[in-house]
């Protein structure tokens, strides 16, 4: 923007014969902020348009785990990590609100991408799957507090009352590498990179995670 500005500043001055005076650090200052401005309001529109493209997949994905009523009006997607402070920090509010509106769907993307112990947790979780004790153990490893360890995972897995052994087999199954490398692939296609990241009814929330107020989120959702 501002070697556009220069040129024009130059092609005047030879059409005047006089020299133009440079832009003034304000001026600059406001270019630039006009000029990220625009390439912000280009990318959310991106993202947004990657969303819509892919939204069956995201909220429909039958390998994602669920919590909530299946028949739900909004459908909130959270990418996230158990070893996120972020995302734990957050829990609180989401369980209170899927405890308070029964039309509201939760959909889990798997997205170990912050510690080792990420990618453990996230297949035992998944493999916990086959055992129908997901919810409980994703809640009890998302409340535990601390650095998660490689015993805390499996000691929270006996804990929710699975059986460790079938637990540890499955989690190296093709199916749980496949879930996972899908979800990583959701989050490149909509330019996710980083935990949590919380998407209401195909609409990418912005906030963060510490300011989000889902109830006004979902209330807004359903407005649309």
């Amino acid at each position: 923007m501002l070697c556009r500005f220069a040129a024009i500043c130059l092609s005047l001055s030879l059409v005047t014969g006089s020299a133009l005076a440079a832009p003034s650090a304000a001026d600059r200052a406001a270019i630039e902020k006009a000029t990220a401005a625009k390439l912000d309001a280009a990318a959310q529109a991106d993202v947004s348009q990657r969303i819509a493209a892919r939204w069956r997949q995201l909220a429909n994905d039958p390998a994602a785990p669920t919590i909530g009523n299946a028949r739900a009006d909004v459908t909130i997607v959270e990418f996230f990590d158990y070893t996120c402070p972020y995302c734990k920090a957050v829990e609180p509010r989401l369980e209170a609100l899927l405890k308070s509106d029964p039309k509201v769907r939760l959909v889990l993307k798997e997205f170990p991408i912050l510690a080792p112990e990420s990618m453990i947790a996230a297949r035992a979780a998944l493999a916990a799957k086959g055992q129908g004790k997901y919810t409980a153990y994703h809640n009890a490893m998302m409340r535990f507090e601390g650095r998660l360890t490689e015993a805390d995972i499996f000691a929270m897995a006996k804990a929710a009352g699975l059986n460790v052994v079938r637990l540890k087999r499955d989690m190296n199954t093709p199916a749980v590498s496949d879930q996972i490398i899908s979800v990583f692939n959701q989050a490149r296609g909509i330019r996710v990179f980083q935990t949590p990241a919380f998407i209401v009814n195909g609409r990418l929330l912005g906030n963060e995670s510490a300011l989000i107020d889902f109830r006004r989120e979902v209330a807004a959702a359903r407005r649309r």
